[in-house]
């Protein structure tokens, strides 16, 4: 491989994420696409391949809200944009605009909304009012509503410019919903619709250019509202003259409402004052006067049949995108969603126009407290939700002449940050374990007759879920059963067996038949783990549908070999792993945990804070006694890792040293000698992360001070310690903190070395040895270092990455070319931005 003879090309393969558990923070829009936060990420999926394309940067916080301009309820006023919009609002009060350009898909980040709100944003709305504007409001926790215009460019790249029309205060009963409508009858006025913690709806008016004033409140409700949407105009007699909006409540209810054009103006003095509340204004409701216009609002139906909090409520989109002379017809449809773990159609009925409740979809799965959100295709043909664990649901009407809600594949993740990740020790699939409390395996999944462009990846099992983030994972090589140990916070190593069913289902990935048992192996295999009932109840508050969550309602896990990737709640129940031991020593939560490359033993390390907990525990594969207790550190080691011939244990530590252990095995496995040969102080701050050479004696470090050190192993010739640690070479100073650090060589003298920082960019480093003597432990090699390649910031993380970890040279597979030496090499990652992360390049 060539150091530096042209740059290396990369390509993002696969991205896994879960989506934050925020209402309104998913958006499906009009180009077909879907758009969710995960952490301070804006990710994009494709619902019709279940992949996510990718991650959009740009927010420090918490991404709370995401909606499309046009959305789907809009398509047909925006036909002749290239592009398509999407607004972002973060937990910090930022609104990100960003445009996609249709013809390529591809991103670029047009603005930051000026006058950001001084706490988060919590919802977001916008409507589309001809081929070249558009308005949408945001609101806040701070109590404040702003009012903005948004020109279109008609074509890709041109400029979009934002004029704020008005900035509306709430007071302390801040609101978390919106919608907005173009008035029937009056299309130069705007109607907004919002609601919150006061438990009323309150609707304001204005021109599109002038201020909005507040025109009415509709009371009804009586605990939180939590979402609102507009249909389009619906036509009565011939004429567009009324609208209805939909209000879902924490009270369990949905509410729809009428607007209704009045065919005379003089009759305006219908009761709505603040002074009493008559009868007749529960029926008929205030009027609400715009121009020379009013409207008569009415209680049209109330909506009974959900069990818990009724999140999210929204309006089938139009029958057709395809208009003539810019009309559609809306459909009366009502798509809601609730904390009752279902989601919920509504219609009226033909004959008596009464509301009906006719599909109802839903997961019973002891891991889910509902739904946060429910959304409509551009077609109408399908339906999407997000739930508490970050999970997607995703529903297609597959029947012809009836309805047929089935399941579809949807992309998952973790929903909280992404500690760790580890390659399977065939390469056939990735590891990788949360704060989320969860650990997960991702694997690629198609035909070898398939190329492996086409390969997709999805989740596969959901080995471990825990009571405790776990925060660090190792993968235990060699034969016998798959077997991984994990650590979190908790004082405890545990060890998982691979089940016979997770081992049957590889071999329908794409590595079918790579995974085959070794003769004795399927006698040991076990066939799978159920979850303890006290397992089964999540989160500090119980669903009131209490008959859906006992123990005898929720079906036993039994575990499955799966032909198709498995979809949300078939990993939930069917995929865990059992636990086989416990590993106890530990004075402190576990922090990071490594294996040699023999599978015989294994390193660990806790949380610590003192020379007495800081050590280092050797445990033997198999038996799991411990055989070593490793002194050197007075803070936590943040991270451990075995030379490629396992004479070496490399650590570093948070008090910024490093520590090398040399390890002889002695006694046929029965005794391990470990001696400290060599302890330094690296780098000024933290060391977060080390690396080996695969091919020798040199490791790199990468600290908090933003260096990345490369270092060799000599035998000393002096007197003492049979070894010492020399420095060899420093690369130029990175501008963020470096995090994570991953060696990959295709041979002794060249290598490429990953480089993640805590803004989320990688970096690639080759890594060339000019001057190596065999045989001569006491001279030095020197080794020079050039940059590759900066990976695009929109396949990068947003935050700190965690980890990188590139698949084993022996097990990359060649190229179809005809250069025999040219193979695809793959990098994984994970990060603080809840997602993992898998990229390719030809080396």
């Amino acid at each position: 491989m060539s150091p530096v003879a042209s740059p290396v090309e990369m390509d993002k393969v696969f991205i896994g994420a879960g989506c934050n558990r925020i209402v309104h923070n998913v958006s499906w829009g009009a180009s077909g696409l879907v758009s969710f936060g995960a952490n301070n990420a804006v990710a994009i999926f494709c619902p019709n391949t279940a992949q996510i394309l990718t991650t959009l940067p740009g927010h420090k916080a918490v991404v709370n809200c995401t909606q499309w301009i046009p959305s789907t309820k809009d398509a047909f006023k925006a036909q002749q944009l290239e592009s398509h919009f999407l607004l972002s609002g973060d937990a910090n009060g930022v609104i990100n605009l960003w445009e996609l350009t249709l013809k390529d898909r591809k991103w670029r980040h047009v603005l930051q909304v000026p006058e950001p709100h001084k706490r988060g944003v919590t919802c977001i709305s916008g409507i589309v009012i001809c081929q070249t504007v558009a308005i949408f409001a945001s609101t806040s926790s701070d109590g404040s509503v702003y009012v903005w215009e948004m020109v279109l460019p008609l074509r890709a790249a041109g400029d979009c410019r934002l004029s704020r029309l008005d900035s509306l205060s709430v007071g302390s009963k801040s609101m978390v919903a919106l919608s907005l409508a173009v008035l029937p009858g009056a299309s130069e006025h705007i109607l907004i619709a919002m609601g919150g913690l006061d438990n009323k709806v309150h609707l304001y008016c204005g021109e599109r250019t002038g201020k909005f004033v507040h025109a009415c409140e509709l009371k009804g409700h009586t605990d939180w509202i939590r979402c609102l949407d507009f249909s389009l105009p619906i036509c009565m007699d011939g004429e567009k003259d009324s609208l209805l909006l939909v209000s879902s409540s924490q009270d369990k209810c949905i509410r729809l409402w009428k607007l209704a054009l009045h065919q005379s103006p003089a009759n305006t003095n219908i009761p709505h004052s603040n002074t009493g509340i008559s009868l007749m204004s529960y029926i008929e409701g205030p009027v609400l006067v715009a121009g020379s216009k009013t409207y008569q609002i009415s209680l049209e139906s109330l909506l009974i049949g959900h069990e818990d909090w009724v999140y999210s409520v929204e309006w089938k989109p139009p029958a057709s995108s395809s208009s003539k002379g810019g009309d559609v017809s809306p459909s009366l449809s009502i798509l809601s969603a609730s904390m009752d773990k279902t989601m919920m159609i509504w219609q009226p009925e033909k004959t008596t126009g009464i509301w009906m409740n006719v599909v109802t979809v839903g997961e019973l799965s002891h891991c889910a407290l509902g739904f946060y959100g429910g959304h409509w295709s551009p077609s109408g043909n399908s339906i999407l939700s997000h739930g508490y664990g970050g999970s997607f649901h995703h529903w297609k009407n597959v029947g012809v002449d009836f309805d047929n809600w089935q399941p579809q594949k949807v992309p998952s993740g973790h929903f909280a940050a992404v500690t760790d990740i580890a390659w399977g020790r065939s390469g056939e699939y990735i590891l990788s374990v949360s704060q989320d409390q969860t650990s997960r395996v991702f694997a690629p999944w198609g035909s070898k007759s398939e190329p492996r462009a086409s390969y997709s990846w999805h989740e596969i099992a959901r080995p471990q879920v825990h009571g405790h983030d776990i925060n660090c994972v190792t993968i235990i090589p060699g034969k016998g059963n798959y077997r991984f140990v994990s650590g979190a916070d908790e004082k405890v190593a545990r060890v998982f067996e691979g089940p016979l069913s997770f081992l049957k289902t590889l071999n329908y990935t794409a590595f079918k038949n790579s995974c085959e048992l070794d003769d004795d192996q399927e006698d040991i295999q076990i066939l799978g783990a159920n979850m303890s009932a006290l397992a089964r109840g999540e989160g500090p508050e119980k669903s009131c549908n209490d008959s859906m969550d006992n123990i005898e309602a929720i079906p036993d896990a039994v575990p499955s070999v799966f032909t198709e990737p498995p979809i949300e709640e078939q990993l939930s129940f069917h995929t865990l792993w059992p636990e086989s031991h416990k590993l106890y020593g530990h004075g402190n939560e576990l922090f990071s945990l490594c294996c040699d490359h023999k599978g015989k033993l294994v390193a660990s390390a806790c949380k610590a804070q003192s020379a007495t907990v800081a050590e280092i525990w050797i445990w033997q594969v198999g038996s799991w006694k411990a055989v070593g207790r490793l002194h050197s550190y007075n803070l936590t080691v943040t991270q451990m890792e075995f030379s490629h011939d396992d004479s070496f244990l490399l650590s570093v530590s948070r008090d910024r040293h490093i520590s090398l252990f040399s390890i002889k095995q002695t006694g046929g496995m029965d005794e391990v000698v470990c001696d400290l040969v060599a302890r330094e102080e690296a780098h000024k701050r933290i060391i977060w992360s080390c690396s080996w050479n695969p091919f020798g004696h040199e490791f790199a470090t990468g600290s908090r001070d933003k260096t990345v050190k490369v270092w060799g192993v000599v035998k000393d010739a002096a007197e003492g310690s049979p070894y010492s640690v020399k420095p060899l070479l420093t690369l130029p100073q990175f501008k963020s903190s470096v995090s994570a650090l991953s060696w990959f060589g295709s041979n002794s003298d060249d290598g490429l070395l990953a480089v993640g920082m805590e803004s989320g960019l990688i970096e690639l480093w080759a890594l060339s040895c000019a001057r190596r003597i065999p045989g001569h432990d006491l001279v030095l090699p020197e080794f020079t270092a050039s940059l590759v390649r900066q990976l695009d910031p929109f396949v990068c993380h947003v935050s700190t990455v965690h980890r990188l970890a590139w698949k084993t040279p022996h097990l990359e597979e060649k190229t179809d070319d005809d250069n025999s030496s040219s193979r695809m090499v793959q990098l994984a990652s994970c990060g603080a931005d809840n997602c993992v992360r898998v990229f390719q390049m030809r080396v």
